[in-house]
């Protein structure tokens, strides 16, 4: 594992199982396309900060509940490519699977890993 995508998004709490079967979806589409790993974390112990916090940083309203997110790459090259290839699948298109949240609020950006014990 040497390059992770990272993501922090909002989801209506009513929206649970729409989301993990969302998820699931997904995950094949990327696990097709060289990610090593597809991980999904539904907020449970999410606290509000006073200057930064996860649920500020979505703009998370009191109906939702926070998610944090990972996919795991063999490295940047892999991502880069393999985005692309999932990105451009008709089943990644909102109107086969439409995000069950707000993709406005999604915090997301991609990493080197630099520590993995």
């Amino acid at each position: 594992m040497n390059y992770v995508d990272g993501f922090v998004a909002a989801v209506p709490t009513a929206n649970r199982e729409k989301f993990q079967q969302h998820a699931q979806a997904m995950a094949a589409v990327l696990k097709e396309n060289g990610a090593l790993a597809v991980v999904e974390c539904w907020g449970d112990d999410v606290p509000e900060g006073k200057l930064t916090s996860f649920p500020m940083a979505v703009q998370r309203k009191d109906d939702e509940t926070v998610v944090f997110s990972w996919i795991a790459w063999p490295s940047r090259a892999v991502r880069d490519e393999g985005m692309k290839k999932a990105m451009a699948d008709p089943r990644m298109q909102p109107e086969h699977s439409p995000m069950p949240f707000d993709g406005k609020r999604v915090i997301f950006g991609g990493f080197q890993v630099i520590v993995n014990v």
